[in-house]
């Protein structure tokens, strides 16, 4: 099932710094050496942030005094000092580009008895910094595709839904961001409105090289299409890429030429079994790409 995805940081990311250009003309970089990309800004002067507007909010009210921003990177806090630049529009910046929150699109891979679900196959990565997004909350959202654009040699093809940021339009709550994918708790509408059958675990030893499918709602209905496993690399370091696979079911090469994005969790059966999912396309090959054995993401 396709689903909408909707992130909100732990705290303001920083994609990076730049320069501002004060009230006297000349150029200037305040926050150069002092703040970096990755960075996740969660509090100012001991008050927690909710999100990008807070910060901003905090910077206009600093009337140009010192500000002690609560910065957590790589996984430590540290404290710095930043006063703001009163900028020639009259507004005080600190020359940072910030980001709280992503959206998206991508298939749900499993769901058990109890609602836990599991999507996507990977994890959410910032696009500026490519570091996994650290998540403060998230919810999915029921999603409707409305257009494919196919996939062609160094263009990855896509998948385009409508989301409606609306209460009654969540399907789940989610819970962590890891490398393996996305996982929380799915609304019981959601659940309800799944109408494929349960199916057991394939572990490695069960996966062989040979004819698969994935299982994929494109065009509203939830088809099977055949796949071939090319190669199986379980000792490879990238767990989202030890199964290599490639696209031979004629329907859906013509719908949407091979693997496209937001086909990431697409579930892969082998022999009645759940085995992995669908990760990555190649870029100069859409009809092939990757996959995570299912049981790195249980």
């Amino acid at each position: 099932m396709p689903v909408g995805i909707y992130l909100k940081s732990k705290g303001v990311m920083v994609i990076g710094t730049g320069q501002v250009t004060n009230d006297t003309g000349n150029v200037v970089e305040p926050a150069y050496g002092l703040l970096k990309s990755g960075d996740y800004i969660q509090t100012v002067d001991g008050e927690d942030l909710e999100d990008k507007n807070d910060l901003v909010d905090a910077v206009s009210a600093s009337d140009g005094k010192t500000l002690a921003l609560g910065i957590r990177r790589d996984g430590r806090r540290i404290e710095v000092d930043m006063t703001p630049v009163l900028a020639e529009d009259g507004s005080y910046k600190l020359g940072a580009w910030v980001r709280d929150d992503t959206q998206g699109i991508g298939t749900m891979t499993f769901l058990d008895e109890e609602l836990h679900f599991g999507a996507l196959g990977h994890g959410i990565n910032d696009t500026d910094t490519g570091e996994l997004l650290q998540l403060g909350s998230g919810l999915l959202y029921h999603t409707e595709i409305v257009a494919i654009r196919k996939g062609e040699r160094g263009t990855p093809g896509e998948l385009t839904g409508i989301i409606e940021y609306q209460p009654e339009q969540v399907s789940g709550v989610i819970m962590s961001n890891t490398e393996e994918g996305i996982y929380g708790v799915a609304s019981q509408a959601f659940a309800d409105s799944i109408t494929t059958q349960a199916l057991p675990v394939g572990l490695k030893q069960d996966v062989k090289e040979g004819d698969a499918q994935i299982l994929c709602n494109i065009d509203g209905q939830t088809k099977y299409y055949d796949v071939r496993i090319t190669r199986l690399m379980p000792n490879a370091e990238n767990l989202n890429r030890q199964i290599a696979l490639t696209v031979t079911d004629e329907e859906l090469l013509q719908l949407t030429g091979g693997i496209v994005q937001g086909m990431s969790g697409a579930p892969i059966i082998q022999d009645g079994r759940i085995i992995g999912a669908v990760t990555h396309v190649l870029v100069n090959d859409s009809t092939s790409g990757y996959g995570i054995f299912i049981e790195n993401m249980l």
